[in-house]
């Protein structure tokens, strides 16, 4: 008997045969697991390498997300606020408009950036250079907890990219799928401290956010991230408030943080893009688990430069050696070689002396010789950095971007006193001051001494005094001005680019030499 085989059934057949072979050959099959990486920076304030070319660099961040990325493509690089500001570009110009921030942008946009929050220091820079930094950028920004404030009307940020406008989510969320065809979403919550009260921001509260938040999200995500910009402290605080978080990538602090609170992880990276947290996340959604391998690496020599990425950090390098050339320095010129690491990091800095500070104050009193007390200012150091050997002229003009010029000073006893007693209640902030080493203040007498000598209220002192805390700008330092009655005399202005008390930073850099 002659066998009838239908046609439709071999086409069948041969389809399910196909099939099989086809999964033999790939091996490909959805298996409810999905494996995504992040690379975390925060606090990088400086788009080209530090301590001599030796750490950091924007363009070996770009060629650290390009790695991670060949490896799978599911890689984001994202950026825990602080880059806009400090930055010492915020007091240089380019074709006419001061630059505040635009080199970071340039350079985050080139290395790939995928996801930032704002931090505190984004406020530091008016208004609308924050909206122009915002609308070059190409990375997403999730601001859950602070918004744009326009009068009394509060909403949320505005990107305006070639005519379209797009408000900041308070929550972001992506689907992911991996080459076997699974799928997840992950949902980003952005937190940041309500430090900075900048006249056109408004924040609600983190932790009544982040809760609510992470209650819209929990359900329809299969992994739940809120990147923050706030204290650790506060951090550990959050894991413990919301235990279903799957982690927590950090920023504010510029050391290397890790933390596990229960299931949640608490990243933050160095700072200045020293090192990058590497995070591989395993998603299986089967087990509904999310299993995390966590590791920091150092960003340093062994890293090459994105050259894509580099070519715009040489070029913002250059604009700035020329703007600083200007001014009468050379960027690259080591002004001290050896000796231990600077320390001008804000936590102390604003609260003690450092060697850093007393270095700065030495350098004051000997482009002053004639002044009995040398004061400044602890918010005119903005580097929030230790200095590592060499140290070069650029690092001086970054760690005061401000520079401005040292004032001499005749005032009564009386003033200095009260100048010394408000820099001692500034504690913490900006206005703590940095004062010559034989300035004391007798705790039993509460009185201020020179030399183990009480300050006499009547008696007329030479200051040499930074010209900023002379326009009554400092916080609780508003008495402190030219017209206060107790201002003896004021010596006229030094200007000649060859006196060191023309700009602080020039008087730090010859005093270096001396060295």
């Amino acid at each position: 008997m002659r066998r009838i085989i239908i046609p439709s059934l071999v086409a069948v057949l041969f389809l399910i045969s196909s099939c099989e072979s086809s999964k033999k050959i790939t091996g490909k099959k959805d298996d409810g697991k999905l494996g995504f990486t992040i690379v975390q920076v925060n606090d990088v304030y400086e788009i080209a390498p530090l301590d001599g070319g030796k750490a950091g660099g924007m363009a070996r961040v770009a060629t650290i997300k390009k790695q991670y990325q060949q490896e799978n493509p599911n890689t984001f690089l994202v950026m825990a606020g602080d880059f806009l500001s400090p930055s010492v570009y915020n007091s240089l110009k380019y074709e006419g408009s001061r630059i505040r921030g635009k080199q970071m942008v340039e350079a985050m946009n080139s290395a790939g950036v995928d996801i930032v929050v704002f931090g505190n220091h984004e406020f530091d820079i008016a208004e609308n250079d924050v909206q122009s930094r915002i609308n070059e950028s190409d990375f997403k920004w999730v601001s859950s907890n602070t918004f744009h404030k326009s009068g009394t009307i509060v909403g949320p940020f505005v990107k305006n990219k070639n005519g379209v406008e797009e408000p900041f989510p308070e929550t972001y969320t992506m689907t992911l799928k991996d080459s076997d065809g699974t799928t997840a979403t992950i949902g980003y919550i952005g937190l940041t401290l309500p430090f900075n009260k900048a006249s056109y921001v408004s924040y609600t509260d983190v932790f009544t956010t982040a809760q609510q938040k992470y209650d819209e999200l929990k359900d329809r995500c299969d992994a739940v991230i809120a990147v923050t910009h706030q204290s650790l402290e506060n951090d550990i605080k959050l894991a413990k408030q919301i235990p279903g978080l799957t982690m927590i990538i950090g920023g504010h602090e510029h050391e290397r943080h890790f933390a596990k609170i229960g299931n949640v992880y608490i990243t933050k990276a160095d700072a200045n893009a020293k090192s990058a947290y590497i995070l591989k996340l395993m998603i299986d959604k089967k087990k509904k688990q999310v299993k995390i391998d966590s590791k920091i690496i150092d960003i340093d020599e062994t890293i090459a430069f994105d050259p894509v990425t580099n070519a715009i950090v040489k070029k913002w390098t250059d604009i700035g050696n020329a703007n600083y050339a200007s001014l009468g320095f050379d960027a690259t010129k080591i002004c001290l070689t050896a000796g231990e690491p600077l320390d001008g990091r804000e936590a102390y800095i604003r609260t003690t002396k450092t060697n850093f500070t007393k270095l700065i104050v030495t350098a004051v009193e000997k482009a002053s010789p004639t002044a009995d007390v040398a004061i400044i200012n602890s918010g005119a150091i903005r580097v929030d950095d230790i200095l590592q050997m060499p140290v070069t002229q650029y690092d001086i003009i970054r760690s005061l971007p401000f520079g401005g010029s040292i004032m001499e000073v005749d005032m009564k006893g009386s003033l200095l006193s009260k100048i010394l007693t408000a820099g001692k209640n500034n504690w913490g902030n900006g206005g703590y001051l940095q004062f010559s080493a034989i300035v004391e203040n007798d705790s039993l007498t509460n009185k201020w001494m020179i030399n183990n000598v009480p300050i006499d209220a009547s008696k007329v002192y030479k200051v040499a005094i930074s010209d900023f805390l002379m326009t009554g700008g400092e916080a609780n330092l508003d008495f402190l001005t030219k017209d206060n009655a107790d201002v003896v005399k004021i010596y006229p202005a030094f200007t000649e680019l060859n006196d060191p008390r023309s700009d602080i930073r020039r008087a730090i850099i010859e005093y270096m030499k001396s060295l």
